[in-house]
């Protein structure tokens, strides 16, 4: 596989990534917990299928202190017992949140019910938002074939300016 488009050394598409960047920082500075943050993103990248975004949030979320176990069974959250109750719900979110196109419900009553047992009116819009930016990084990755393997931790940590 080779990637289509570059997307970061065209004028347009750098705009808009920066600006996807900036977005991305009130939920970054935000109160839901930034491990959790690295989780939603990458099963949402699993989801998808964006190699680079999933090669991104792995990286992060070893390079922030996650353990290999559960970033090996995010993708098997369900049958796992490594994460909380609070995690489990906000996963669940994601993927709901993720897959709208497959279910006719969108998120579930019960998925959002579990999602508001732990998480407060800032944590909830934090993680909707994310689940939000993540996709539609998701489809930037996937249309252009962004691969995975090459990032490295920290690497735009200096996006915003």
């Amino acid at each position: 596989m080779e990637s289509r488009f570059n997307l970061m050394t065209n004028e347009v598409g750098a705009k808009v990534g920066k600006r996807m960047y900036n977005v991305s920082l009130a939920i970054t500075e935000s109160s839901l917990p930034k491990d959790l943050q690295q989780l939603v993103e990458l099963r949402a990248s699993q989801i998808n299928g964006c190699g680079w975004c999933v090669d991104v949030h792995t990286k992060e979320a070893a390079a922030a202190g996650e353990t290999a176990v559960r970033l090996h069974l995010v993708a098997a959250w369900r049958e796992s017992a490594v994460f909380t109750e609070a995690e489990r719900a906000a996963l669940a979110l994601t993927e709901e949140g993720t897959r709208l196109a497959d279910a006719n419900h969108g998120v579930s009553d019960e998925t959002w019910a579990q999602a508001r047992k732990h998480y407060d009116d800032d944590q909830i819009a934090a993680l909707v938002s994310l689940v939000a930016m993540i996709n539609a990084a998701n489809r930037l990755g996937v249309i252009t074939r962004m691969q995975g393997g090459s990032y490295e931790p920290g690497m735009f940590a200096d996006s915003s300016s």
